[in-house]
């Protein structure tokens, strides 16, 4: 699990509402151009704060796919993660494919990548700490992230499959395909044959457009350019207003 550790210095905490739900979510016609949209309902009391935001891919296994953590999902069932192929599901027991020895055969899941539910709404995973650390007890959450600046007006809700103490208080590192494999490139060059040290791209930030998306295999290449699409090319640093925790994406991220 790495940050984005480049723009996690530059970026600013700019103050945010972060309020966590229980989220019951359908697919229902928009207020506006026909577009899917899903319901949230809030939940009372939730937890407030400020945060950034960062990206990465690493292809390892998720923090939150250990068996022991199942208790967090409601499924009883911690987060998916996948053989080399990245769409065979394999047993929560599995080490990490990052492991530098190569005896890890469990990586990240392909289809736990970012993808549009309307031109102003997408969904997608990330690593989250809001302590500064493993923080565990928010595995398999969904937060809701409402961007301003450049992005005003968009919105992404992420479920949370990753932890660690590399990242800093309040922050949620997006997983995008091709967004840079930081602090452990070995994943990705053991799992799609990725440079063994940089990955695609930079290591720290990834590929710089939606061209070298190419680069990466067939399965992943939608998700990194949903940055240069939905993202509009833009650094994922801005203030935001999470809402949300509970279970949407979990079948896609198998908890």
């Amino acid at each position: 699990m790495n940050p984005f550790q480049s723009l996690s210095i530059a970026c600013k905490k700019i103050k945010m509402k972060l309020l966590v739900i229980i989220l019951t979510a359908y697919l229902s016609l928009g207020k506006s151009a026909g577009e899917p949209s899903p319901t949230i309902i809030p939940r009372e009391n939730g937890l407030r704060g400020s945060g950034i935001t960062t990206r990465y891919w690493d292809c390892c296994k998720p923090s939150c796919s250990w068996a022991d953590l199942a208790n967090y999902s409601k499924t009883g069932k911690p987060v998916a993660s996948c053989s080399v192929d990245g769409a065979t599901q394999i047993d929560a027991g599995a080490q990490s494919g990052c492991a530098e020895d190569g005896s890890g055969e469990a990586y990240t899941c392909s289809n736990q990548q970012p993808f549009i539910v309307n031109s102003t709404l997408a969904y997608g995973f990330a690593a989250a700490s809001f302590t500064g650390g493993e923080d565990y007890g928010w595995c398999c959450s969904c937060m809701l992230l409402s961007f301003q600046g450049q992005l005003a007006g968009k919105q992404l809700l992420v479920q949370v499959t990753n932890t660690g103490s590399p990242l800093a208080v309040n922050q949620f590192d997006i997983e995008i395909p091709g967004g840079g494999v930081g602090l452990f490139p070995h994943g990705c060059a053991a799992q799609w044959g990725a440079d063994p040290e940089s990955g695609w791209g930079e290591r720290y930030g990834g590929v710089s457009s939606a061209e070298e998306c190419s680069q990466l295999p067939e399965s992943l290449q939608e998700g990194c350019r949903w940055r240069f699409g939905f993202m509009e090319g833009a650094w994922v640093c801005f203030p935001m207003v999470v809402l949300r925790s509970g279970e949407l994406i979990r079948k896609r991220a198998g908890a």
